[in-house]
C-alpha cells in the first residue's frame, strides 16, 4: 500500500473501533477499568502515528493515550506483542539491550501487537482502556472487518 492508502486504511480501522467501543463498555470488567476512557495508537512502517482518544476527562484520556502510544512504540521497536516481549526478556531469551528499551521502560501490559495486513504491510498497534485481552481483540476485530 502507498502511504496515503495506509493512512486511509488506518482511519477506517479507527472508525470500526469507534463502533466496537460500546460493546466493550457493556462488559462490567472492561467498563470498570476504563470508565469510558480508551485510546488507540497505530504506527505505520514509515513511523507515522495515527490515533484517537475516547472519554470525557481530558487528563484521564491523555494518560490512556500515553499507555497506548507506549504499547505501540514498543511493538514498533521490537516487532513483538507487549507482554510477550517482557516475558522473553525476563526469561533471558532476548537480550533487551539490542532494542534500546531499558527495563523500567517496558510496558509489561498486553494491548500492543504487530499486525501484518494481507498485502504484507505491518502496523504496530497499541490500545488501552480495557483488559489486556480486550485491548488486543478490539484492534484485531476492527481490522478483520475491513480485510474480508
Amino acid at each position: 500500500m502507498s502511504p496515503a492508502e495506509v493512512a486511509a486504511f488506518i482511519q477506517k480501522v479507527i472508525l470500526e473501533i469507534d463502533k466496537l467501543i460500546p460493546e466493550y463498555l457493556n462488559d462490567p470488567k472492561d467498563k470498570s477499568i476504563s470508565e469510558g476512557h480508551a485510546a488507540v495508537c497505530i504506527i505505520d512502517e514509515d513511523g507515522n502515528i495515527h490515533g484517537k482518544m475516547w472519554g470525557t476527562n481530558k487528563n484521564r484520556t491523555r494518560q490512556t493515550f500515553r499507555v497506548a502510544w507506549t504499547k505501540s512504540s514498543q511493538v514498533w521497536i521490537t516487532g513483538m506483542k507487549t507482554g510477550e516481549y517482557e516475558r522473553k526478556v525476563f526469561n533471558n531469551e532476548i537480550d533487551d539491550s539490542i532494542h534500546g528499551i531499558q527495563r523500567p521502560d517496558l510496558i509489561g501490559w498486553e494491548g500492543g501487537q504487530p499486525i501484518t495486513l494481507k498485502d504484507g504491510t505491518v502496523l504496530s498497534a497499541g490500545f488501552s482502556g480495557f483488559r489486556g485481552v480486550s485491548d488486543l481483540e478490539i484492534v484485531r476485530r476492527a481490522i478483520s472487518k475491513l480485510e474480508l
